[in-house]
């Protein structure tokens, strides 16, 4: 800290080199380890319009952002060939908060990121890869940090209303007292949607956080609190449209829909000591989703119909503890230990209609621990070579009590991760990486104990996979050498040894076999000026399965194009918007490439004023009104009136039509 004083006789704190993140233009050459490695600024994320939550992470090259259900609903996640479902295979965190969610009652790694505040975002960090030792569960596609403000510029208040019913107001202030700074926001949400059905969703936030310093140390203690509830348009069958039985916005089951909460608790420590630092972070969550849903309609009960409701209650607890040394000449090396618990008290599966329930799937309590460690290594060995390496080691117990003794149990499992990269240069601000690794994602505990199919109670079935195993490697270059501009260009590959998972909508186990991706991805930042930037993202992915086992190697709903590019305008003060296209190609449906899903292209505008004090902005969102699907799926159901045995059909949630929202913010 400027002006503070340490003891007579002892040596000084270290102090880190400040990293002034202003967006993606802000220059990781000689500091990033790999090509796909970047920081995201809140200069960046505020001139974006944004249609969902979840659309934060589109500030990620190459990560595309769908719904297929009620806003209230994590996102659906699509990176480097994967449909990460809610959030499998992308490792999501703010502040050292785990996002994801093990042993899911909707699907193994949910990630819901309602409860964020979008003002509050300070930046975001990504990688991409199992390349990166801190991070371990969930992260062979990548991972991404969002970290918040300590402390608010000025106090503000933001009012967005649109058409749909949307209104939105977003408020915080920071409170100064010495060395130390209290903030809190609020924020609220109502949408109906475009939807026949009014969506009538509601989402509360609430955030509170005291940052204080001390000569030797940075701390800060962060609460959290988010209540959403919803009404829900799930996906509808092509056909129904096709034949005008159902307008592309209408429903099946209008008794689907959900709620959730979440509540947290965090404390980080940040210790400065003459040779090391140490980061200290400990937590505790509350979590709760109570969600119903219905793909098929009434294919299984043609009497009920088939909504079946998913509920998850839980408690979360965990933390981790790093020390970093910078050692003799240019090495410096990071040894951390996390650890943690969900303690799930009810991860129920029931059939339902319009919300009552007709009869229990399975319902379980689980108990799921973990405890990884790790160490990384990073030596700059001369002026144009650094090489990183890393190992972590991951321990898991699973227990499982399951309604049907037969599928209840415990199971241990252990995984080794070692990861090593190599940095040549720079030249000309230009530098060479070279990256591989391996990493894991975790199954369902219930899947790591299930005997029985609780669907009929008779079935046999095989237990899963524990943690499963992932390789990649990858290699890249970025440059700065062009004043403004920042590009980097990556060529990658991954194997999954298998994609086992416990599907939460049916209660079992699915075996999809082993995988490979490889691909190639160019991201470019160009500032041309204070007032103009341009930025573009390439992303190109190749997906299979390893093995034909007779239906052909293509793996659903994995995207080999990804497009997106867009320009911001416009200085602290006066005239300035900006303008966004988002592309995703076309992408098959079911393993031998036989049907396939359409491409989509959407164009969002954002025009404004801003003054010294305020200023106003109206968002256009699918500007062009184009009738693209956000996603679609391929499988069997049945309407009323319809063949016992059902139809397979194409079943699709579409993109929302052209959106327009007027936003006003207040700076006092």
């Amino acid at each position: 800290m400027s002006g503070q004083s340490h003891a007579a006789g002892s040596p000084p704190p270290t102090q880190l080199a400040p990293l002034v993140v202003q967006g993606r233009d802000t220059d990781l050459v000689g500091v990033a380890m790999s090509a796909s490695q970047g920081i995201v600024g809140a200069a960046e994320l505020e001139a974006r319009p944004f249609l969902r939550r979840g659309e934060l992470l589109e500030v990620v090259p190459g990560v595309v952002i769908t719904q297929h259900s009620g806003d209230g609903k994590a996102n659906q996640y699509f990176l480097r060939g994967f449909n990460l479902d809610h959030g499998t295979d992308f490792s999501l965190s703010v502040d050292g908060l785990p996002v994801n969610m093990r042993s899911h009652a909707h699907g193994q790694g949910y990630s819901d990121l309602n409860f964020i505040i979008p003002e509050l975002v300070r930046q975001v960090d990504y990688n991409k890869g199992p390349f990166f030792a801190e991070v371990g569960d969930f992260s062979a596609a990548g991972a991404a940090e969002f970290r918040q403000f300590d402390a608010l510029r000025a106090p503000f208040a933001t009012l967005t209303v649109g058409e749909n019913g949307y209104a939105r107001f977003a408020g915080g202030l920071t409170v100064r007292t010495g060395a130390a700074a209290t903030t809190g926001a609020l924020e609220f949400t109502r949408d109906n949607g475009p939807w026949q059905l009014r969506q009538d969703s509601e989402r509360l936030n609430v955030f509170l956080r005291h940052a204080w310093s001390t000569p030797q140390a940075d701390l800060r203690l962060t609460a959290t609190a988010y209540r959403g509830e919803w009404r829900a348009t799930d996906q509808i069958p092509q056909r129904a449209v096709a034949a005008g039985l159902l307008d592309r916005f209408g429903h099946v089951d209008a008794s689907n829909g959900g709620e959730s909460d979440r509540a947290s608790l965090a404390f980080d420590a940040t210790i400065k000591g003459a040779e090391a630092t140490t980061r200290l972070n400990a937590y505790a969550i509350h979590y709760r989703l109570n969600l119903f849903s219905n793909f098929t309609y009434f294919l299984d009960d043609p009497v009920n119909g088939d909504q079946f409701n998913q509920r998850d209650r839980r408690w979360v607890a965990g933390g981790a503890l790093t020390r970093t040394w910078t050692g003799p000449g240019r090495g410096e090396t990071t040894i951390g230990v996390q650890a943690r618990a969900d303690r799930i008290g009810e991860l129920g599966l029931h059939r339902t209609a319009q919300r009552q329930r007709l009869s229990t799937v399975r319902d379980d309590e689980v108990n799921e621990a973990s405890l990884g460690v790790f160490a990384r290594n990073e030596t700059r060995w001369s002026d144009w070579l650094r090489t990183t390496a890393g190992v972590r080691a991951d321990a898991y117990s699973f227990q499982v009590t399951s309604d049907d003794a037969r599928n209840s149990g415990r199971r241990l499992a252990d995984i080794l991760s070692p990861k090593a990269g190599l940095a040549l240069g720079p030249w000309a601000k230009t530098e060479f990486y070279a990256n591989a690794g391996f990493g894991f994602h975790s199954n369902d505990a219930r899947g790591t104990t299930i005997r029985i199919d609780p669907t009929d109670g008779v079935t046999p079935v095989d237990r899963v996979t524990p943690l499963a195993r992932s390789r990649g490697a990858e290699i890249g270059v970025r440059s700065a050498a062009v004043p403004g501009l920042v590009t980097s260009f990556t060529a990658w590959t991954l194997d999954l040894d298998s994609e086992l998972v416990f599907v939460g909508d049916a209660g079992g186990t699915e075996a999809t076999g082993r995988t490979r991706r490889h691909g190639l991805e160019w991201a470019n930042f160009y500032r041309v000026s204070p007032w103009l930037a341009f930025d573009g993202d390439l992303a190109l992915t190749q997906a299979r399965y390893r093995d034909d086992a007779g239906g052909g190697t293509r793996i659903a709903n994995s995207i080999s194009t990804v497009l997106t590019a867009g320009t911001v305008f416009g200085g602290r003060e006066g005239f300035g918007g900006s303008v966004r296209l988002r592309y995703f190609g076309p992408q098959p449906l079911i393993e031998d490439n036989s049907v396939r899903a359409a491409s989509s292209l959407l164009f969002y505008v954002r025009l404004g004023w801003r003054a010294k004090s305020w200023d106003v902005a109206i968002d256009v969102l699918n500007a062009l009104d184009r009738r693209s699907q956000d996603i679609a799926y391929f499988y069997l159901s049945r309407l009323p009136g319809e063949a016992a045995a059902g139809v397979d059909d194409r079943h699709f949630h579409p993109a929302e039509p052209r959106t327009v929202r007027l936003n006003f913010t207040r700076r006092f």
